[in-house]
């Protein structure tokens, strides 16, 4: 087999292949088998038709059409993977130029490759992040918060205020005709807390026990979603929540400490690690995007614009693809389609330079990933979805994910590396040691004793491994939060998404 390389541009190329018939005698015989149990020829068993018989009835032609299916992309992996300087990075454009029977096949090949790119200099970044700060008034916020959640709940006679707690009916009409999915009744809601319904909060502020008001709000999902509603609640009890006195007596019921002076020296030393984890995130961030503004990126078309049908098809998707209701709630945000479209555009471009910036400092620092990362990389995508492990692996071996799994990784090592070489300072021009965060570089390949970011697609937050176990970073700092507060907290499921 014969390739050459055309560079038509520093994010594509053309691949021109020619196969010599001598070389596809394994395919004749595929296409010969495959044919045979095909068809159904008198006095031959199925599978049994010889091939001088199959070209005799179906003709020279199908033949050679099914050896042309069959060897033409295995032929072309063969031409990509013999030009190890080029990394395909999308679907190959595949034209069959010519058919020579007894002589050779011919194609070309056009496809979107990742381009060279220039990194700069790790250890000449410098970043700032902001300081880390525990103030008296944050300590005593979430002494209240923990203070609240051991609150007491006592029912009162008297109109609801911000802040009570109420039992409510609702029931919802729209143009007359009940919405039964926004009907419920013994609801708890706290006033003045938001999060249910837009104007629940007003109309059951000055109600008491067994008084009713109606208002007009805008569903937000179900069959008459982007809909105004006529929405009637019923307050059925008004409840006074009363907080437990900040104490020794109530230091000892809500955590393992005798004094409320070291409740709230513990509840000082988390909030700090909060702050440092914000710190690490935001140093990440900060580095990342030094590390693409001075980068220059050509963009494979391709690329993003696949990109872009991605997001536009998952905005659409929570409309049910009916663009007249996209566009209606574009309007309500006070943006056209032609402003979504370009936002949209800048997004996927963004996504895409920074996803070839990564896996570029990855080549430059040879990174790489072993079976245990992957598996703590997987096993967390897992908890995320509430999946078992192995019903999770299934379906991204489905999707065919595993890949950007791993490149997912690939990327987070690379810069969880950079981070280590780039120069960080707070606000006051303190030069940070985030050593203790990050873990000990171990020699280079990215990784790091303890802790380790694994995830780092562009605007979102990082996954880390703390001493085996893979956390992600934003959830590292709310539960410590959390466990402040005395609240549980955890992240939101996301959609894992191809490379």
């Amino acid at each position: 087999m014969k390739s050459t390389v055309e560079r038509l541009s520093p994010t594509r190329v053309r691949i021109n292949v020619e196969v010599p018939f001598d070389e596809l005698k394994p395919d004749f015989d595929r296409a010969y088998k495959k044919i045979a149990q095909q068809v159904r020829v008198p006095g031959f068993r199925p599978g049994k038709v010889p091939a001088r018989i199959i070209e005799a009835r179906l003709g020279r032609g199908v033949v050679l059409e099914e050896v042309v299916n069959g060897a033409v992309p295995a032929k072309y992996t063969e031409a990509m993977t013999a030009a190890d300087e080029l990394t395909p990075i999308g679907r190959p454009d595949i034209e069959v130029t010519e058919i020579a029977d007894g002589d050779k096949i011919a194609f070309t090949a056009e496809v979107d490759v990742r381009p060279e790119i220039t990194l700069p200099d790790l250890g000449s970044l410098s970043v700032a992040v902001t300081d880390v700060e525990v103030t008296d008034a944050d300590v005593d916020e979430h002494l209240e918060n923990l203070r609240a959640r051991f609150g007491t709940l006592t029912g009162v006679d008297r109109a609801a205020a911000t802040d009570d707690f109420v039992l409510i009916d609702l029931t919802a009409t729209v143009d007359g005709k009940p919405v039964e999915e926004a009907a419920t009744s013994g609801f708890s809601h706290q006033v003045g807390q938001g999060g249910l319904i837009d104007g629940i909060d007003d109309a059951v502020a000055g109600l008491s026990a067994d008084e009713s008001a109606t208002f007009t709000t805008q569903l937000v999902a179900g069959e008459y979603a982007d809909r105004d509603a006529e929405v009637t609640v019923t307050v059925t009890a008004v409840k006074e929540r009363t907080l437990p006195d900040a104490d020794d007596e109530f230091a000892q019921l809500a955590s393992e400490f005798d004094t409320l002076d070291e409740l709230t020296a513990d509840l000082r030393t988390r909030l700090g690690r909060v702050r440092r984890m914000e710190q690490v995130t935001a140093a990440r961030d900060e580095v990342l995007d030094a590390i693409v503004e001075a980068t220059d990126v050509p963009l494979p078309e391709s690329v993003v614009t696949a990109e872009v049908e991605s997001r536009v098809h998952d905005a659409v998707h929570g409309f049910e693809h009916d663009e007249d209701r996209f566009a209606e709630f574009l309007s309500a945000q006070g943006k056209t389609r032609e402003e979504f479209d370009t936002e949209t555009r800048d997004e996927a471009e963004k996504s895409v330079r920074t996803r070839l910036v990564l896996d570029a400092l990855a080549d430059d620092l040879q990174v790489t990933v072993d079976d245990q990362e992957l598996t703590e990389r997987i096993i967390f995508q897992a908890q995320q979805y509430q999946m078992p492990p192995e019903e999770f692996v299934r379906r991204i071996q489905e999707a065919g994910q595993l890949g950007a799994i791993y490149a997912d990784v690939r990327r987070s090592k690379a810069l969880i590396s950079a981070v280590r070489a780039a120069t960080v300072t707070d606000a006051s021009g303190a030069v940070l040691d985030l050593s203790e965060l990050l873990g000990e570089d171990d020699g280079g390949d990215g990784s790091a004793d303890g802790i380790e970011v694994l995830e780092v697609p562009a605007g979102e937050p990082a996954g880390m491994v703390v001493d085996g176990t893979v956390v992600d970073a934003t959830e590292t700092a709310d539960a410590d939060e959390a466990a402040a507060d005395g609240t549980d907290a955890g992240p939101e499921p996301r959609t894992p998404t191809a490379s």
